[in-house]
């Protein structure tokens, strides 16, 4: 299965400001933050120095470390109680130097196995360690959607069944007049989007242009002007611009940025113990689909969250169902959630470039990885993964 997840990263070259939100009609805004949340400005880059796709190996090894450095967003507090991650059972030997061998050959940065209740393998590597963070990119559609859940929860969100229109107006009279956020969710509307990065004319390669033009209405702008190729609910595909969409749509439900809202809902109950990075739009809203960074140990803690059932931050099963195969990929075993994928064995987020958040529930499961592939996408680095996430699963 081939990951296509850079969310338009590109298009943050211009000046970015804050904005507020308002909550959806009849919906009573949302708590307030713990602690401030700050909005980051790097200094100004030539818009050439902000084309992720095109840095060389020896710039992204650096600069996914270090994106505060180049991009605007929003910080994070760490938690004021922080999850402990305490040693384990170290995994067998031979499974330990599989992992070993695969951080180097795959060039990953950092791998961590929780299992259990603990850490059963924690490696570094390009010069990381476990006190700096590291980019998500797409790994971040999997906390948009934690955060769609939180909002239905809360009660700012009725029900997945609601129409897009009802939280973004603006949508109204277009393609997405009749999508459900379910749909939307599950990437389904039937919407026609190109996600190709190789053509200059794509619907993802156009993110720039539209930010350039519409500014902090880029996002609506774009999506209002698609048009459909399929009934909502009857064609699956993967578009990058859909869940930055879906960010928007619960910003605008809940009257807060993603950050904020996810410093009550994600940051504060999963424990992190470092803060968190979350890149901003022109609107001052952050991005749905891409672009925050953590240290290895709270992508950790993220997927722990999930597997433990997001406490009573998500409705009841919440992740059971986010995490299910809403969409098949024929009878692979494949799938799609809520914005996380689905496999034969568990369900993950993915980015590109060899980002991972991999959950088990039915090992008591945790494996997160962060790296700097040399190519966006790799079948057989993921393949390479997921095999030894299956037999760490299969430890008696």
């Amino acid at each position: 299965m081939r990951i296509t997840g850079f969310a338009g990263v590109t298009a943050l070259a211009l000046a970015l400001s804050a904005c507020s939100f308002g909550a959806a009609e009849g919906v009573e805004t949302a708590p307030i933050a713990l602690a401030p949340v700050e909005l980051t400005q790097p200094p100004t880059r030539a818009p050439s120095d902000l084309q992720v796709l095109f840095w060389n190996d020896e710039q992204r090894t650096a600069r996914f470390r270090e994106m505060e450095d180049w991009f605007a967003g929003h910080e994070v507090p760490a938690a004021s109680s922080i999850r402990a991650l305490v040693d384990g059972t170290p995994l067998p030997p031979e499974i330990d130097a599989e992992i070993g061998a695969a951080l180097i050959q795959t060039n990953a940065a950092g791998v961590m196995v929780w299992q259990d209740g603990a850490v059963r393998f924690e490696g570094y590597a390009l010069g990381f360690g476990p006190e700096q963070r590291w980019t998500s990119f797409s790994v971040a559609k999997s906390f948009t959607s934690t955060l769609l859940g939180a909002a239905v929860k809360d009660g700012f969100i009725a029900s997945l069944d609601d129409p897009v229109t009802r939280y973004v107006p603006g949508l109204e009279g277009s393609a997405y007049e009749n999508v459900t956020v379910r749909q939307l969710a599950t990437m389904t509307s039937g919407v026609a989007w190109n996600e190709d990065y190789t053509d200059p004319d794509s619907d993802v390669a156009q993110l720039n242009r539209f930010v350039v033009e519409y500014g902090p209405d880029a996002i609506v702008a774009q999506m209002s002007a698609l048009e459909r190729e399929a009934e909502p609910g009857e064609k699956w595909v993967y578009k990058t611009g859909e869940t930055n969409l879906l960010g928007l749509l619960v910003e605008n439900a809940v009257g807060l940025s993603l950050a904020e809202y996810a410093q009550e809902k994600i940051v504060e109950p999963a424990g992190f113990a470092g803060p968190m990075f979350w890149m901003v739009d022109p609107r001052g809203g952050n991005i749905g689909g891409c672009c925050l960074s953590l240290t290895l140990a709270d992508y950790t803690r993220m997927g722990v969250f999930a597997l433990e059932g997001g406490g009573d931050v998500v409705p009841e099963g919440w992740f059971a169902q986010a995490g299910a195969s809403q969409v098949d990929f024929g009878d692979s075993g494949f799938g799609y959630g809520y914005q996380w994928w689905t496999y034969p064995t568990g369900y993950g987020a993915q980015g590109i470039f060899g980002q991972a958040i991999t959950i088990v529930p039915e090992a008591n499961l945790v494996v997160a990885i962060v790296s700097n592939w040399p190519t966006a996408t790799s079948s057989g680095n993921r393949d390479r993964w997921r095999d030894i996430v299956g037999k760490i699963a299969q430890i008696d």
